[in-house]
């Protein structure tokens, strides 16, 4: 017993300790309170204090409700559609446009205005750019750049002729819908280059994931259409640089903005053997330390912010310094490792939302409007189609064989919404045409898989059956 009242009687002081410690703080409060209720508070305290709660607005529990909605609504939409044997991006971009004004703004307006305020589409949008900013950069890690060294003739004839045929469909389908779909203000030679930029673009990440979850990205098929995606990639990109160069510049200073752009182009492509240095150095030293991911960060940042300045957008400085990294170094690995979880759950998610919530499909009335909406489709399609095509067959390769490359070449899917937006934000695109090709990147993308396992079903000549076999010499892809 006396053992027990010893032991115990430490702890009883120490409580009773804490106890005082505890009454005197909060007396010695009270009495601090009851003196500053003598003093003069400053002249206007009070009509500022109340101004200032009345206009308080909760936006962190709206993002926080949104972002929960977002991501809960994505992963079950993309699990959905890896179901019917569709890339999951595909149903991620469907949520976005379920919780925007086109699905449940529609039908469920007090629903929308409650998980998704205006007043939260500004952090929204932020969140969204950061997302496309790292995802850019992501690609650009991805793109094996071995390929545009190594391309083989008919890469060249195919990449070339699915840029070029969509770039002049779209561009001449500008004469039609400039007068009813171009914001006013626009030029006309604007707002053509963008149509034909638009309908050029191939979603190398989704396609390298078509072809990976088909087990073809080894076969020759996937050697050419993973090479004539990544050629693609890089000249749209560029064909874009120079169009957002030359939108965002004032009158007297587009070829000062061009200029900028060739010279930040030149200074990284002079940094690069620097840059292979530093990656060979860190290999040395083993894993990657939180010191080396905070200066890979950093570059992107600046890279970013560079061509911002400049006057093209940041995602540009992301996706070249990506590309200069080599894609198969560990210290790209890792860097994937690291981002690609907390982009592709996270951040996507909430560019998705927000491309849903500037979609207005409601904005399509009658059946003009549908037809409009059609004849995008088709041109979108027969561009990048019948150009890879026919530069395919030109080039030697057997009907089934370029038919499939054909439609792999018009996968657009995440990156046709990226430059979409860019569109939308230099107001070069109407609410009512943004919707439209919204449709057309959905409607191209969804319909790859199913025509690739048409054609691939359909090949019955030794030719084509040896292009579709693995052979071990391209690289693996990732969406």
């Amino acid at each position: 017993m006396r053992r027990r009242n010893s032991s115990g009687w430490p702890l009883l002081r120490s409580l009773a300790g804490y106890a005082f410690m505890i009454g005197s703080s909060v007396a010695l409060f009270f009495w601090i309170r009851s003196l500053g209720t003598a003093v003069h508070g400053p002249k206007g305290g009070g009509t500022q204090f109340a101004a200032a709660l009345a206009k308080r607005v909760d936006v962190l529990p709206h993002v926080l409700l949104a972002l929960v909605v977002i991501i809960a609504l994505a992963r079950f939409m993309g699990w959905l559609f890896r179901l019917i044997h569709q890339p999951a991006v595909i149903g991620e971009v469907v949520a976005g446009i379920f919780l925007g004004p086109s699905l449940l703004g529609q039908f469920l307006p007090e629903a929308a205005a409650y998980l998704l305020p205006k007043e939260i589409a500004p952090f929204l949008g932020v969140l969204a750019q950061v997302g496309v900013i790292l995802f850019m950069f992501l690609v650009g890690l991805e793109l094996d750049t071995g390929l545009l060294r190594n391309r083989t003739h008919a890469s060249v004839a195919i990449s070339h002729a699915s840029i070029l045929a969509p770039f002049l469909l779209g561009a001449a389908a500008a004469l039609w819908l400039y007068q009813s779909y171009a914001p006013p203000g626009v030029p006309f030679t604007i707002f053509a280059l963008f149509l034909g930029v638009s309908l050029s673009v191939t979603a190398f990440p989704v396609l390298a994931r078509i072809l990976t979850d088909r087990k073809m990205n080894k076969s020759n098929l996937g050697v050419i259409a993973l090479t004539c995606a990544a050629v693609d990639d890089v000249t749209a990109w560029c064909l874009l640089a120079l169009l957002v160069s030359v939108a965002q510049a004032e009158p007297g200073r587009v070829l000062i903005t061009v200029g900028l752009t060739a010279a930040f182009i030149f200074t990284m492509l002079l940094l690069r053997p620097l840059l292979l240095r530093l990656v060979r150095y860190q290999e040395s030293r083993g894993p990657m330390t939180q010191g080396s991911v905070a200066a890979i960060l950093v570059s992107l940042l600046l890279t970013a912010l560079a061509t911002e300045w400049i006057g093209i957008h940041a995602l540009f400085g992301a996706f070249l310094l990506g590309a200069i990294i080599p894609h198969n170094s560990p210290v790209a690995r890792e860097t994937r490792e690291k981002l690609e979880d907390l982009v592709l759950v996270f951040l996507l998610p909430a560019f998705f939302a927000f491309t849903g919530l500037r979609t207005q499909i409601g904005l399509l009335q009658g059946a003009d409007q549908w037809m409009v909406c059609l004849l995008i489709i088709a041109l979108a399609s027969a561009g990048k189609f019948g150009g890879s095509y026919v530069a395919a067959r030109l080039s030697g390769l057997d009907p089934n064989v370029a038919a499939s490359v054909g439609i792999l070449m018009n996968t657009r899917g995440l990156m046709e919404l990226i430059v979409l937006n860019l569109g939308l934000d230099l107001g070069i695109l109407s609410p009512a045409l943004f919707a439209m090709l919204v449709v057309m990147a959905l409607v191209t993308t969804f319909a790859t898989t199913p025509v690739l396992h048409w054609l691939s079903r359909g090949a019955r000549s030794p030719r084509a059956l040896e292009a579709l076999e693995c052979d071990g010499t391209a690289p693996s892809g990732q969406a």
